[in-house]
């Protein structure tokens, strides 16, 4: 399977190339198009798991597109304006942000996990994910805005909406961004996310929640 991303970075479209035989698994609403030859199975994973997903801000299905005898192509996009990036599976695998989640290779293992109850009051749910694979595997994340690389190596701090993925290599613990619930609201930032050990942070540079508060105050009062 190969993956190219274009137009990158504010309105990203994922190419994925599947060989004969070949299979890709992409979150429910993903697909944009897709050759004749491909064919498309839906399946929640059980119920559980499915409901599990759908907690952790997913949706309660995915989709698995599997190339005829000729291979075929699937392009794929995120919900938000932004740009895409390809993980190469590492041996610890990554967490990722629930909503971030667009695609990965048949081979990648994606569980639910609790992100920290204080997690809720960011919006950005009590659930994060993780990812896991044996051998070698790809995973497609998405953003809202640009998505930058960072590299941890002690201590770094990210507000949690700005979060898309992070080695689990590295420790993370949800807190308030201000000395308390007062200062952090009156400050504008909420939570954030301290992270310590060593490691890479993928974040997006525009938060959804504070792009959906702005433009929200923008708009006209609804009618009755």
């Amino acid at each position: 399977m190969q993956i190219e991303v274009k137009y990158r970075p504010a309105h990203s479209l994922a190419t994925v190339q599947l060989a004969p035989g070949e299979g890709v698994i992409a979150e429910s609403g993903a697909m944009v198009g897709m050759s004749p030859s491909v064919q498309m199975q839906t399946q929640s994973g059980g119920l559980m798991s499915g409901l599990k997903r759908m907690f952790g801000g997913e949706s309660f299905f995915r989709n698995t597109f599997t190339a005829g005898a000729e291979g075929g192509e699937v392009l794929l996009a995120h919900a938000l304006c932004g740009d895409m990036a390809v993980l190469d599976m590492a041996p610890g695998g990554y967490f990722v942000q629930s909503s971030s989640f667009i695609a990965s290779t048949p081979n990648v293992q994606i569980e639910t996990k609790v992100g920290g109850f204080r997690s809720f009051f960011a919006g950005e749910g009590v659930f994060v994910l993780q990812a896991s694979c044996q051998g070698p595997g790809q995973l497609l994340v998405g953003a809202f805005g640009g998505i930058q690389e960072l590299t941890c190596d002690g201590n770094m701090v990210i507000d949690t909406g700005h979060l898309v993925a992070w080695d689990t290599s590295l420790t993370y613990n949800v807190t308030k961004s201000g000395s308390g619930w007062v200062a952090s609201f009156l400050s504008g930032e909420g939570l954030v996310c301290h992270f310590s050990g060593q490691g890479r942070i993928w974040i997006q540079t525009r938060n959804p929640a504070e792009y959906g508060h702005s433009v929200g105050k923008l708009l006209p009062p609804r009618e009755g």
